[in-house]
């Protein structure tokens, strides 16, 4: 279950499958990413109230440079570029990992047995792509995990109710999982996806449990005045995260 918590005074957004993982979703309050110079100061602000939450410094709050990829790689102490990423694995306590979205589908992924947690980044090329299901195969590759002791929450994304999308779009989604009845339906000649079911099907055909996967009601659209919409706000380049501190 999804609920609302406070960072000096402003909103982010946490699961209860995550519990035991510092974790959570920025809001239009609290956001820490943008490329519009009349936020930068909010933003400033707010990263600064988010490194003292969390306990660290800046420079160790990192992120990818998110290309719509379905590259997955580890955050190393030291390190904060990773170019053609869009997910990283946080294995230290010295690193906070965030990834940032604006409707596409945020992923953060948790391993309470070997104490590491993974956010990736699912947009229509990422989940095409299978970046749920690899960013599950590489934490059991890397690390050993167990899929069936894993726990996700899928964050804020557009939603089924106004995710259209042409017919090239939605080919590469159908046989991005293999059982994809449920997840499309035409409305008025249109074609509308579940980008949040497609990705946690992936984690489900990656062998976590359906009980351990938290999928967040909040739509980007339809809930414009909590996040960010690329497509209602004519494509802002201000962004709400996933945050993750071990």
């Amino acid at each position: 279950m999804f609920y609302f918590d406070e960072i000096n005074g402003k909103k982010i957004l946490k699961s209860t499958v995550l519990s035991g993982l510092n974790h959570f979703f920025t809001t239009r309050e609290s956001f820490i990413y943008t490329k519009e110079p009349e936020f930068e100061n909010i933003v400033e602000a707010n990263k600064k109230d988010i490194c003292e939450y969390l306990e660290i410094s800046e420079k160790d709050l990192i992120h990818p440079s998110q290309t719509h990829t379905s590259n997955v790689d580890i955050a190393k102490v030291g390190v904060s570029s990773y170019p053609d990423t869009d997910g990283l694995i946080l294995t230290n306590k010295e690193q906070a990992v965030f990834l940032n979205f604006a409707d596409c589908t945020p992923l953060i992924i948790y391993d309470p047995v070997n104490k590491i947690a993974a956010v990736s980044h699912a947009g229509w090329r990422g989940t095409a792509a299978q970046i749920a299901y690899k960013t599950v195969q590489k934490m059991k590759e890397e690390f050993g995990g167990n899929p069936l002791n894993l726990k996700a929450a899928i964050g804020p994304a557009i939603s089924f109710c106004c995710y259209n999308v042409g017919e090239d779009v939605y080919r590469q989604l159908m046989v991005s999982v293999r059982n994809f009845e449920n997840l499309s339906e035409i409305r008025q000649g249109s074609i509308f996806v579940d980008l949040k079911g497609i990705n946690k099907r992936q984690l489900i055909e990656a062998g976590l449990k359906d009980e351990n996967i938290d999928v967040c009601p909040f739509c980007t659209v339809c809930n414009n005045e909590l996040f960010f919409s690329y497509r209602k706000e004519n494509g802002t380049t201000n962004r709400h995260s996933a945050v993750v501190r071990l």
